[in-house]
């Protein structure tokens, strides 16, 4: 049976289960070594992340060539600097 997990991926986590540089991933949260994310979240973003542990989803999910229609909810936060000479 194909195993899917829906996660709320935290701000500065990566969209893998291992990092050489010791950044928190995955494995921090999850025990899931099976599994694999279909599509990912950048390191300094967060939001709903899919997990599987069917390759064919993962692919159909993941892979533009299957033009699986998504929708994101953005919200962008920005921080102006301004410096007087």
């Amino acid at each position: 049976m194909t195993k899917l997990i829906l996660f709320n991926k935290p701000f500065r986590v990566l969209s893998q289960f291992t990092d050489e540089d010791g950044r928190q991933t995955l494995a921090d949260y999850l025990d899931a070594p099976k599994c694999r994310a279909a599509g990912r979240l950048d390191f300094d973003s967060e939001g709903l992340l899919v997990l599987t542990d069917n390759g064919q989803l993962q692919q159909q999910i993941a892979n533009p060539r299957h033009k699986l229609w998504k929708t994101y909810l953005v919200q962008v936060l920005s921080l102006i600097h301004i410096s007087e000479p």
